[in-house]
């Protein structure tokens, strides 16, 4: 075999890796990153997709992006051990697979509301509670057959939407039974209504910065000094001209933010092959404003808090 084909067929075997089976995290507080990469299929990381587990339970889902359902099960998530599902927004690789995911639920013996957190729509975008209908109405839905989520009969738990202004300041969702608190934080994202989210469980805190510009002002002032335990943020764009920058940060900006919110760990997660095949350029970047620790997730990468 020529040497260029030995090395193209040892570089997709390396992307083609089997991850392991089961890979739970350990320990009483930990977030767990589902999905690690973006919206193109161009390796072995699935969409945007983390839990928060509490004492061994996968208490949160934040976002549900394409590949999330298979991750989900080999971190050996139970539906019935949900508090609650957060959406950031609703691009595709950030919520794609919630329908497959609760349609896994659906199998469970859970009765229990489940509340699924999610921005208002706009004239571009639908609000949680329409994109649910979207899903699941009982004449129009595309998953009519699982109509019963959104009132709660044929054995199916019923979904609670929870719509949340993608402008201004907005209430936090309280699990009283955890003890979690999710406080949601309007960012921009171009057109598309966008949030991040700020999760506090006894004396931690997580920040999904989750898509955003370098526009988003006000979420770097609600948070600056704020040093949360981690701070989860989009690898998404290399720097330099010609990206799309009306959507997501580059790296001298993740810097920035990071510098100002001053995380005890940065976590560089969404990453996209374009911004990865000139990583060193970026955390050089990032490194101009932020000198703290700072790691790249892998799918079911796990930080015990």
């Amino acid at each position: 075999m020529p040497r260029l084909a030995i090395g193209l067929a040892t570089s997709i075997w390396a992307l083609a890796a089997p991850l392991p089976a089961h890979a739970a995290c350990e320990g009483p507080l930990a977030v767990q990153i589902l999905g690690s990469g973006g919206p193109i299929a161009e390796g072995p990381r699935a969409g945007s997709s983390a839990i928060i587990w509490i004492d061994g339970k996968a208490a949160a889902v934040i976002d549900t992006g394409s590949g999330a359902f298979v991750r989900y099960g080999q971190a050996g998530a139970r539906f019935e051990d949900h508090r609650v599902i957060a959406l950031t927004h609703f691009h595709a690789d950030h919520a794609a697979d919630l329908a497959a995911i609760l349609n896994s639920g659906s199998f469970s013996d859970r009765s229990e509301k489940l509340p699924i957190l999610g921005p208002q729509g706009n004239a571009h975008f639908p609000g949680v509670g329409a994109h649910l209908r979207a899903l699941f109405d009982p004449e129009t839905g595309a998953f009519r057959y699982l109509s019963g989520f959104l009132d709660g009969t044929t054995g199916k738990p019923m979904l609670v939407p929870v719509e949340i202004p993608a402008e201004g300041p907005a209430a936090p969702f309280a699990d009283a039974l955890t003890g979690l608190t999710i406080t949601p934080v309007p960012v921009q994202h171009g057109v598309v209504p966008a949030l991040a989210y700020v999760i506090e469980i006894r004396g931690k805190m997580v920040v999904f910065a989750g898509d955003q510009n370098e526009f988003s002002e006000d979420f770097v002032a609600i948070l600056s000094r704020r040093r949360p335990d981690l701070l989860i943020a989009h690898n998404v764009i290399p720097q330099g001209e010609g990206q799309p920058r009306g959507l997501h940060r580059p790296p001298s900006s993740i810097g920035e933010m990071a510098a100002a919110i001053n995380p005890r760990l940065l976590v560089l997660s969404h990453n996209m092959q374009r911004a990865l095949v000139r990583q060193s350029e970026g955390e050089a970047a990032i490194r101009q404003a932020y000198q703290g620790p700072m790691t790249i997730a892998d799918d079911l990468s796990c930080y015990a808090l």
